[in-house]
Parts: C-alpha cells; structure tokens; sequence
C-alpha cells in the first residue's frame, strides 16, 4: 500500500489570533502576499501526502472555507478548548479511515514539502506511535530569539531517548539553556491516538486540552518516540505583528 493511502493530514485553522491585532482569522493573514495556510497548503499538496487534507475551523469559519474553497473537509471546532480538543473534532470522520495522523498548523507558512514527506517516511519506516519534529538551534539570538520563550525544550537522556518536553514556563534555569526545541508538527498511529486523547484533562493554567500532553503520555508508558530534526525557519508562525515582520523578512 502507497504512504498516501495510509496517512491523512489534519491543519488546525480554528483560532483567532487576538495578538494579531487584525479581524481576519489568523491563517488567512498574508506572508508574502497570500494567506498564511495558503502557503502550507501548497506543501503539503506537493507532497502528494493526502488529496483532501481536513482543515479545522472555528473564528470566522465561513470566512475561511470561502477563501480556501471546496478542495477540503472542513470540520468545525465550535469552542477553541486547544490543540488537543481541535484534533478529537475529527475522530467522526477519520477514525477507522486511516492509519496515520499527521497534524499541521495553518499558520506554519514556511514548511516545506520536502520536510513533509521525510517525517511521514520516518514514521513510516520507524512503526513508532508517535513522531515528532524537533528544531535543534545554535543559539536564541537575531530572528531566533522567536523560540526562546514560545518553545517547549526536548529533554534527551543519554541515548538521546526523549524523555522530557517542558513548556517554557516550567524549565528549570539548565532547561531553559536546552537548544532543542519543540515545533508541534506530530504524526500519531491513529488507534493509539483515539485511545490517548480521551484521556486528556485541562489541568493547566489555559484550561485547555493540549496535544503536546501525548508526548507525555507516551514517556510514561514507555512508548517510542522517533524524531526528527528540520530547518528552525519551518518552524516558525506567527502570532503577533512582531512576528509576522520576522517572517516578511525571512527566505527559506
């Protein structure tokens, strides 16, 4: 069986985007004279991964499937409860249709197709449960300084097992030095997905269900975790005016 025929690709496109400052839905603000999702979207179509990606929507939602048009399944997030709820609204039409999930984010404009298909095939290769895209970085400064305090550090153990993912607000001062840093693009063995998102609680400051929360659950009960490293500019989204000037400025 083909790759394409065992993995669907979910892009969460439901948020707001308050810090934005602006009244369109976050991933229909322009990089580089086009929506934000635009740009992912023409990845992942290069990619051949999944024809009819499933798009996540929720502030503006009409606005959103306009734009984009009928080229996807939409599924509708009516309360913006986090990543991980935004992944549950898709079980009705995913579960039992695919082996694999791979979850993107509609306001990751510089991911590239290339990237796409070797973290599918890393999974792929590897059986793991779960997959995950790491950005390892030289240093916080310049432009990179947009990962300091927004990225979650991957704590290794001597293997180069990963053990820990540990928001910044948590670190310790030896974590906050961690130069390995986590941009959320996951792949997940869908059975074993369904299974472990219904154990999620919002037991956090934001009150949300967070898929970062999956890491930990496979570190407790000892499941493989493969990763993989990419460019730090893939990674980078934008959640502020601030921000979206970082990303006019950068070529990948």
């Amino acid at each position: 069986m083909d790759k394409k025929d065992k993995i669907r690709v979910v892009i969460l496109a439901a948020g707001q985007g308050t810090r934005m400052k602006s009244d369109l839905p976050k991933v229909l603000v322009p990089v580089k004279g086009k929506p934000m999702i635009e740009h992912l979207l023409e990845a992942v179509a290069e990619s051949s991964i999944d024809a009819k990606p499933v798009i996540v929507v929720g502030y503006k939602k009409e606005e959103v499937i306009k734009t984009l048009g009928d080229k996807y399944e939409y599924v509708v997030q009516e309360k913006q409860l986090g990543t991980g709820h935004a992944v549950i609204t898709t079980e009705k039409i995913l579960k039992d249709k695919t082996d694999h999930v791979l979850v993107l984010y509609g306001d990751s404009p510089f991911l590239s197709s290339e990237t796409i298909e070797k973290l599918v095939d890393r999974h792929l290769g590897s059986k793991a449960k779960i997959t995950m895209a790491t950005v390892e970085l030289p240093d916080f400064n310049d432009w990179r300084d947009f990962f300091y305090k927004s990225f979650s550090r991957i704590v290794r153990d001597k293997n180069g097992n990963i053990i820990k993912d540990v928001q910044f607000k948590d670190t310790n001062e030896e974590e906050k030095k961690i130069k390995e840093v986590n941009p959320c693009y996951f792949i997940f063995e869908t059975r074993w997905m369904w299974e472990k998102l219904k154990t999620l609680n919002k037991n956090n400051a934001q009150k949300q269900y967070y898929l970062t929360d999956l890491v930990e659950c496979a570190i407790q009960e000892g499941t493989k975790i493969e990763s993989m490293k990419i460019d730090p500019r893939e990674a980078l989204a934008a959640n502020s005016q601030e921000e979206l000037a970082v990303l006019e400025k950068l070529t990948l």
